[in-house]
């Protein structure tokens, strides 16, 4: 069962927090990626493209686990664990990608993409939400 992402938690995923995402490799081992993040109001997402190594670990083991630190306070975090829910692909992906762009980088569309890049948001259902300092 799920839980809400309190409002505070909410702002550092509308605002530029980049977030630790860390997802489980075939042996189990802990895998972690500095990651653009955002929600939805209920789920955190997380975009990447097909075929890295935190689409094959999500694809294969729904665990996650993310943390961030406040970029105005570094001795403020929060950690966020939970599963995916929900997998989107085609283009609200790819417009998503130009989102996350425009509000990290100031541009638009995503100045890093690959021709044959195919984009993909993950949806994240926090089972916890926990954090300490200020």
């Amino acid at each position: 069962m799920g839980v809400a992402i309190p409002e505070n938690v909410q702002s550092w995923l509308e605002g530029k927090a980049f977030w630790h995402l860390v997802t489980l490799g075939p042996d189990g081992a802990p895998q972690s990626t500095p990651v653009w993040g955002s929600t939805d109001g209920t789920h955190v997402t997380v975009n990447t493209a097909k075929g890295r190594a935190k689409d094959r670990n999500m694809r294969r083991d729904a665990r996650v686990a993310l943390s961030a630190t406040n970029p105005e306070n570094p001795y403020e975090m929060v950690e966020i664990r939970g599963k995916v829910v929900d997998i989107v692909d085609g283009q609200p992906a790819e417009d998503d990608i130009d989102n996350l762009a425009e509000k990290y980088l100031g541009q638009r569309p995503y100045p890093y993409r690959s021709s044959d890049e195919q984009r993909v948001i993950f949806k994240v259902e926090p089972t916890y939400v926990g954090g300490y300092g200020g």
